[in-house]
């Protein structure tokens, strides 16, 4: 069973602030531990009770795909509805690292490739069509969590609003 995150909604976005994840406002960059401890952020950011700090976990994956290190780990101490979450979110992140390649290439680098850690467990098929597998993942988030969300539509809106920020910061 899950234990409760003891992170607040300030805290994460500290911590998302001091990484260099610009895609929720507020955060300080001062004094916030929670970036040096990689599977407690992304837990606490899969338990969040905000909906932008729990979408935060795609950009932050994109940003920083070396935290693809502690994925696993942190989902194993989920409650069931924050690691669908988590692996949802993650596995979002590994399709949208693929479809936008270039343009993140030319943002930030090259970045390392996140290994794509929950697509059979979720049930789904990795292909070589990253747009094919976001529509699948999306069917598959909302029959498995039961919530009438476009999903699809939210993994595309966190990654153009991150897509944006860098563009501008870049400008």
């Amino acid at each position: 069973m899950s234990v409760p995150s003891t992170a607040t909604g300030e805290q994460l976005a500290n911590a998302l602030r001091a990484l260099g994840v610009r895609f929720i406002t507020g955060g300080q960059v001062e004094q916030e531990t929670l970036r040096n401890q990689p599977a407690r952020l992304i837990a606490a950011l899969a338990e969040s009770g905000e909906a932008r700090l729990r979408l935060s976990l795609i950009p932050l994956f994109l940003e920083h795909p070396e935290f693809s290190a502690h994925v696993r780990a942190a989902a194993k101490n989920l409650s069931p509805s924050a690691r669908l979450t988590l692996q949802c979110y993650y596995t979002a992140a590994v399709f949208l690292q693929r479809q936008h390649s270039r343009r993140l290439e030319r943002l930030i680098g090259k970045k390392q490739p996140l290994p794509d850690y929950f697509s059979l467990e979720l049930g789904l098929d990795n292909g070589n069509y990253p747009e094919q597998n976001l529509r699948a993942l999306a069917k598959r988030h909302q029959i498995l969590s039961g919530a009438q969300v476009n999903w699809l539509g939210t993994y595309q809106h966190a990654v153009q609003v991150w897509l944006k920020g860098l563009e501008i910061q870049k400008a």
